[in-house]
């Protein structure tokens, strides 16, 4: 197994570099301190990542051999889908997030695609609801029962037919409902729009990664190296980066308004690269990191500005601290392993353990092992909740509808608290169901929030009340029901436990029994 090695080359553009006399000696001390400074003067210097025990793991689970660059992996706080290998046609597994332990042989998975599975995403507003692309050209939509997959499941919700060639990879809209983008080798990047039975060409360029800032802009690479940013509406290409930087993989770096892109220097390092989305000319910094040959996935947390760095097949998970300021990117710590991963999935804020600290959880693909390991980045500090480490953060719920979206409408995430207990109001005007936008104007000096009080509620607003409260009702049920799930999947691991127990003291006491009677 080899080395994993991480040296750090930073290489600043001449036209946006910081102006240090490198020939001066003091220069170097200057450019340590000030790196070493803000390093361990951080608040995340002293992150950790830590995995879980074998009990805690997904073993003897049939990842797919597939050589493609993808995560294989989605994950939300009620499931996890992963992609496996299969004798014929494509399927993937839907476990039960605390569904741990050893895998049943036969255990039912989603197996309606004729040709390999290329990569799967949950919703990011409805845990039961999974995209999957495929070899044979369809994207499919799957709802998945509350109680998990019970059997094989063939029948898919919606089938999307747009490309010619096979489909690459899929992403979900941030803010949007029931939108979704998927790439394909037929040079078409294509939007699938709500209700998630339409197709539209975006561009004509071979998309491998797109990545979605914030709804308005599309920012993705190619097979061609480089790096674009799309209006994703009509896909007009507004910037192309030059064809001297070798990029792989694009993520957007949140409220710091950069992208980041991992590729290949022209020495065949890989790298990190900084860019500006309104000029992709020249990049804002780079940094080469090895040369190892596995293609570097970006992972970011808005939350944070911790950036992790996850090679296919590499044995490590590097984690970094971007700002806005020179030096851009400081590295604070590796999570290293004895078995290399082949894809990762990531654990939506909303999924993690708060009060332990743990900032970050990684789903880890082990191939050699046929294991998916969860490791957690946790912050050593007091088991309390920690304000400047949990901000608010993307829920489950849409912003938007795609038909908003596509009449050019632009808004942000729906934020929700980490706190325990916490809820927040919707920011954002809600459509009552079965009536039309008010027309009634305001009367001078009164606030709709008074009208609202003082005038009295007509007989269909009454019944629209009345169907509210029990649906709020139904999801409380609902709520309770998933949670008695949870507890009677660890009641039956404990009893699994339990049973292995068992079984060695009964072959144990055989064995003493029979030594005695020789």
């Amino acid at each position: 197994m080899h080395a994993q090695t991480h040296t750090h080359t930073h290489t600043h553009t001449h036209a946006r570099a910081h102006s240090y006399n490198y020939t001066h000696p003091l220069s170097f001390l200057y450019i340590f301190l000030s790196v070493s400074h803000q390093m361990f003067c951080s608040r995340l210097a002293q992150v950790q990542g830590k995995p879980a025990s074998r009990d805690h793991c997904y073993n003897d689970v049939s990842i797919t051999r597939s050589v493609h660059d993808n995560h294989y992996c989605s994950v939300n706080p009620c499931f996890i889908a992963v992609v496996t290998e299969c004798n014929g046609g494509g399927s993937f597994l839907v476990l039960p997030i605390h569904h741990t332990g050893r895998l049943d042989p036969q255990q039912p998975r989603v197996c309606g695609h004729r040709a390999r599975v290329l990569d799967v995403k949950w919703s990011p507003f409805n845990d039961h609801q999974v995209a999957s692309c495929s070899e044979d050209c369809t994207v499919k939509i799957w709802d998945v029962p509350v109680c998990g997959v019970r059997q094989n499941l063939t029948q898919a919700r919606k089938t999307l037919i747009g490309h010619s060639r096979r489909v690459g990879l899929i992403e979900w809209h941030p803010t949007a409902k029931d939108l979704l983008l998927s790439s394909a080798y037929d040079y078409k990047v294509c939007s699938l729009i709500g209700p998630l039975s339409t197709s539209r060409g975006l561009s004509s360029s071979v998309a491998i990664s797109p990545s979605l800032p914030d709804g308005s802009r599309l920012a993705l690479t190619s097979k061609d190296r480089r790096l674009r940013l799309l209006d994703p509406r009509t896909g007009a290409v507004l910037q192309v980066s030059s064809p001297s930087y070798r990029v792989c993989k694009v993520v957007y770096l949140g409220a710091l308004k950069m992208l980041l892109t991992t590729g290949f220097s022209c020495w065949n390092q890989r790298q990190i690269t900084l860019w500006d989305p309104r000029d992709l000319s020249e990049p804002l910094y780079e940094e080469e990191l090895d040369g190892t040959g596995g293609v570097l996935f970006p992972f970011f947390d808005p939350d944070t500005n911790m950036l992790y760095l996850a090679g296919k097949g590499d044995c490590n998970i590097r984690f970094y601290e971007v700002s806005s300021e020179k030096p851009f990117v400081v590295f604070l710590n590796q999570f290293r392993s004895q078995l290399p991963q082949k894809g990762l999935g990531v654990m939506p804020k909303r999924g993690l353990d708060v009060r332990s600290g743990e900032l970050f959880r990684f789903y880890r693909l082990i191939s050699a092992k046929h294991l998916v390991e969860p490791v957690s980045m946790l912050v050593e500090r007091a088991r309390v909740f920690q304000e400047d480490l949990y901000p608010l953060t993307a829920g489950n719920s849409a912003s938007m509808t795609a038909q908003q979206w596509l009449s050019g409408l632009n808004r942000g995430p729906m934020l929700i608290s980490l706190r325990p207990g916490t809820r927040l109001a919707n920011p954002y005007p809600e459509t009552p169901p079965d009536r039309g936008p008010e027309t009634q104007l305001e009367p001078q000096g009164c606030p709709v929030g008074l009208m609202a009080v003082h005038n009295e509620l007509s007989p269909v607003e009454e019944h629209h009340a009345y169907l509210y409260e029990r649906v709020i009702e139904a999801c409380e049920t609902r709520v309770c029901f998933l949670q008695l799930l949870q507890v009677f999947y660890k009641q039956q691991e404990e009893i699994r436990e339990l049973r292995e127990e068992l079984n060695q003291k009964e072959v144990l006491r055989h064995t003493n029994t029979s030594g005695c009677t020789d």
